[in-house]
């Protein structure tokens, strides 16, 4: 764990950062772009973040675009581009079938004056004038209703599309915020929703931040290799998720850390919840069915503070921090909640990876 203290006052801001370094580099700051530079930057990738740096200043969006592809598939920024055109022409449509509807209703209205002014004039008998009017009004009230229904049909249609347009947006956003290894949401997401405690500008009391991090987790990758690393993370992050209720907010923030986000409980019930995830794990067999080799017990540390002992998410994830190290600490395998005098010198950031 990364023991440099962080300042209470100066939670970074990794926006302006990334954009400075897009800009330094001469990088157009487009989504697909920053996408990269996000996740160069904060460290979840070593190796793209040290061929991104192997571009230097030169690097054009070709070789970018390439990189993007090598790390993300498609690269996935691309579809929201696209999505985007798409909804602006569809939007571009329908503002063409309202504004043709208007001009139908400005010449229904016209009509409407013509008649009034023939059944004003003096210079036709009442016969003539009725016949005309009502002629005139059949004539345009059936243009006007057939222009209508057309319309109307045009306007539904463009909202499906643009629904569709919508769904494409949610599907791009769901992948994105997805970690790709345990199918669970990713360090981007865990800031989003982590942030989101505060929005309404008062901690929630019945909030909980539950930082977990797997024990001795370099020794296994060292022994084992990493494929066996990346099947115990799938598995941890399975027993996390199915010790939790549905609605609770579950994260991989970077290597073997997770995170829960808890609303609606005590501190006493989320320390339960903890200690469920932890015995279930303890218990969880870790074992190759073909060679026999047991890579078990697996066990978590975890740590926890209630959004109501902190003044913002910096401080929030900061106290979680404190509890897990004090957990790793002690011995590991193990639930610590946040006190005051907790030894403050062993904390990370939120939102960035310092290397």
């Amino acid at each position: 764990m990364n023991t440099a203290p962080t300042p209470k006052a100066q939670v970074p801001d990794i926006a302006a950062q990334i954009t400075y370094a897009m800009r330094t580099m001469g990088v157009a700051p487009i989504p697909r772009n920053y996408e990269l530079f996000y996740e160069a930057y904060i460290g979840s990738n070593p190796t793209l973040t040290k061929e991104l740096a192997a571009l230097g200043s030169k690097a054009t969006q070709d070789e970018l675009d390439e990189l993007g592809r090598q790390y993300f598939g498609n690269h996935q920024s691309q579809v929201i581009e696209n999505a985007h055109s798409k909804l602006i022409a569809e939007l571009d449509g329908l503002l063409r079938v309202l504004q043709q509807e208007q001009t139908s209703l400005v010449s229904y209205n016209k009509l409407l004056g013509e008649t009034y002014t023939r059944i004003s004039s003096k210079s036709h008998t009442s016969a003539d004038i009725l016949r005309s009017a009502i002629n005139i009004l059949s004539e345009a009230t059936g243009d006007t209703m057939a222009h209508g229904e057309k319309t109307v049909e045009k306007v539904s249609q463009k909202s499906q599309e643009m629904d569709q347009v919508r769904k494409e947006l949610d599907e791009y956003k769901r992948i994105a915020n997805t970690d790709s290894l345990t199918r669970i949401a990713n360090r981007r997401a865990f800031d989003e929703r982590l942030a989101a405690i505060y929005d309404s500008g008062t901690s929630a009391p019945l909030t909980g931040l539950v930082l977990a991090d797997i024990d001795n987790f370099k020794k296994i990758n060292d022994t084992y290799g990493h494929p066996v690393g990346d099947k115990i993370l799938a598995t941890v992050a399975t027993v996390i998720r199915a010790n939790v209720r549905k609605d609770c907010f579950v994260a991989r923030t970077g290597g073997e850390e997770f995170a829960v986000i808890v609303d609606g409980n005590t501190a006493e019930e989320v320390n339960q919840m903890c200690e469920r995830i932890r015995t279930a794990l303890e218990t969880t067999p870790f074992k190759n069915s073909k060679t026999g080799v047991n890579y078990g017990p697996i066990t978590l540390s975890l740590g926890f503070c209630m959004a109501g002992d902190a003044e913002d998410p910096g401080e929030l994830y900061a106290k979680s921090d404190i509890a897990l190290y004090c957990a790793k600490n002690a011995g590991r395998n193990r639930t610590k909640i946040y006190e005051d005098g907790m030894k403050k010198d062993f904390t990370k950031s939120w939102l960035i990876y310092k290397r």
